[in-house]
């Protein structure tokens, strides 16, 4: 959700601003590294900007690296360490598009949403679903 926060417009950005605006961001060390490496060598973002995305959230949240990732079998590796983050920082909810995360949501610790039914959730709380 953060890269396309940061790198489009649309869903994802109009979420982030909602969480900033009414919720506490929760992130970590981990998270921090997957979305260096998405924008530098997926989007091209140049190097400034992303620097400046990181420092920027940096201003929130950020729970260190764990010591181990978490134990439930994610496909991808990294998607272990952003549970672990999220467990660690003690978040309500992982927001994610990550379908090796959500495939293995039944089983998590907390529960894991996608963006648009993160949407939901909250607009349908604060009473301005769209």
């Amino acid at each position: 959700m953060l890269v396309s926060a940061s790198a489009t417009r649309g869903l994802c950005t109009d979420l982030f601003r909602h969480v900033l605006a009414e919720h506490d961001l929760i992130t970590g060390e981990a998270v921090l590294a997957e979305l260096r490496r998405v924008l530098r060598d997926r989007i091209k973002v140049p190097g400034p900007t992303t620097t400046a995305i990181e420092q920027w959230l940096r201003d929130h949240v950020i729970v260190p690296k764990p010591s181990e990732p978490h134990p439930l079998p994610v496909r991808d590796f990294d998607g272990r360490w952003v549970l672990a983050s999220a467990v660690a920082g003690k978040a309500d909810v992982l927001v994610t598009g990550d379908s090796d995360l959500l495939e293995v949501a039944p089983g998590a610790p907390l529960p894991f949403l996608d963006p648009r039914s993160f949407w939901r959730l909250v607009t349908k709380t604060s009473g301005t679903e769209r």
